[in-house]
């Protein structure tokens, strides 16, 4: 014990806390929460802190990018369209916010069968158990027979051709419907053995491959016109962040110029593919990048009502 004999802390330096840096201050915190507040009160009484600041930025970059017309591409898994947000989406779209829309085949499966009969998602424990699993007749015909019709348009729009003119009483609720009906860009990126149509007598490998790789060339082209604009992943781990990287790739790599654009991913983890190959290794030259992490279903809404509280802040500004 001789050998470390307590240290004297009557020779200890000290500072003021006048004189000390400190990285947060009062003016920082939440202001008073009231009855009433638009959805951009509410946001900017948040504290100016993480992701609060963030939302608020964002919100702001994506309404001036739609403000100065340039190319915002909402990107998305299957979880946010069976979870009822597609009409969101395409409120977005109806706005001039969204300019493009590109998802995992799952996302295609819940918005088809949203329109086709008003419910989705089955129950997999159950249906696994018996075999029954992805065996759904008409989600397997339907789609795949509307691919096969058009593969050379795209999956993205020869499905949202067949929701579109269908008559169905929910066809109203399906994105790529609306992305047809408003003759924006609508790609589907599959990985073939992902989704429950590829289980399907009707499933046809060289429709689906020639189909969905037509939309990635769709996708690359609507890449290439993002400088200025926004790219929002919502809810895609894995396929979305990919093909996000490979169209960027290309796109620069033909001569375009794509750097200063905002990034974001919103999830309910953090992973690391959209981090790395949609956030941070992108706007590695000039750009933006943001992680949002919540519940879709609480974010979506969120973020939607405050670019549109900026759109109009924006209107009311000029």
């Amino acid at each position: 014990m001789t050998r470390y004999p307590p240290l004297d802390l009557s020779k200890a330096r000290l500072v003021s806390i006048h004189k000390r840096k400190s990285k947060e201050n009062a003016s920082k915190g939440v202001k008073p929460i009231r009855r009433g507040m638009t959805v951009r009160e509410l946001l900017n009484a948040m504290p100016d802190q993480l992701a609060a600041r963030q939302l608020r930025e964002l919100a702001d970059d994506v309404a001036q990018a739609a403000r100065g017309n340039k190319t915002v591409i909402a990107a998305f898994g299957g979880h946010v369209v069976k979870l009822g947000l597609g009409p969101l989406l395409i409120q977005l779209m109806e706005k001039g916010v969204v300019s493009a829309v590109a998802m995992n085949g799952a996302a295609s499966v819940h918005d088809f069968e949203l329109a086709y009969c008003g419910k989705t998602s089955e129950d997999v424990d159950a249906a696994l158990e018996t075999g029954e699993f992805g065996m759904t007749e008409e989600t397997g015909r339907c789609l795949n027979k509307a691919i096969e019709r058009r593969p050379e348009e795209g999956m993205g729009r020869a499905v949202g051709r067949m929701i579109a003119e269908s008559g169905w009483t929910f066809a109203d609720a399906s994105v790529l419907a609306a992305a047809y009906r408003l003759d924006i860009p609508a790609s589907v990126h599959v990985a073939v053995g992902t989704d429950i149509v590829h289980q399907s007598p009707h499933a046809n490998g060289a429709h689906i491959g020639a189909a969905s790789y037509a939309d990635f060339l769709k996708f690359a082209s609507v890449v290439a016109q993002l400088e200025g604009g926004a790219v929002l992943n919502f809810g895609s781990a894995v396929i979305m962040p990919e093909v996000f990287l490979k169209a960027l790739a290309l796109a620069r790599n033909l001569g375009n110029r794509v750097e200063r654009f905002a990034a974001a991913d919103f999830d309910m983890i953090r992973s690391y593919r959209p981090a790395e190959n949609l956030v941070r290794r992108p706007t590695s030259l000039g750009g933006k990048g943001y992680l949002i992490t919540g519940h879709h279903e609480i974010m979506l809404p969120l973020f939607a009502a405050a670019v549109l509280d900026a759109l109009e802040d924006g209107k009311t500004e000029s």
